[in-house]
């Protein structure tokens, strides 16, 4: 089952599906979306431009699972509420990265349940145990 990760540039999507294969972190601006094994990887500017939207769609299209991926640094969210909807019937689940930083992340898990996420998982740059049950629940 493929899984598409969405969110803003530089929040992490493309560390985390890296860290997730098990690959080492060579952080590359994504420029278009991005196939790796069952994970795709979409460009932060389909989030950040509204006009863009449209490609979210096309882009998880063959999906099972949608994963939103929220910076625990952040102040401010892209995700508008119930954004969750526009998947039309997948799993969404959400990400707060770069959790070490101990920055927002309550804030952030506030903004991914408001989004629609079903399980938010919370990962710092080390955290393994985390990143397991993130793996876990994508080979479900």
């Amino acid at each position: 089952m493929k899984v598409v990760f969405v969110g803003k540039t530089g929040s992490g999507k493309t560390t985390l599906i890296q860290r997730l294969e098990g690959k080492d972190v060579d952080y590359q601006k994504t420029q278009m979306v991005m196939y790796s094994g069952k994970y795709i990887d979409t460009p932060g500017e389909y989030l950040e431009n509204k006009l863009m939207l449209r490609n979210l769609l096309v882009s998880s299209s063959d999906v099972g699972k949608v994963v939103l991926v929220q910076d625990g640094e952040d102040t401010q969210t892209l995700f508008p509420p119930s954004i969750s909807t526009m998947f039309m019937g997948k799993k969404v689940l959400g990400v707060v990265t770069k959790t070490d930083k101990k920055k927002n992340v309550d804030i952030c898990k506030e903004w991914l349940k408001l989004a629609g996420a079903e399980e938010i998982f919370c990962i710092g740059f080390d955290d393994e145990k985390e990143l397991e049950r993130l793996k876990s629940e994508l080979e479900r």
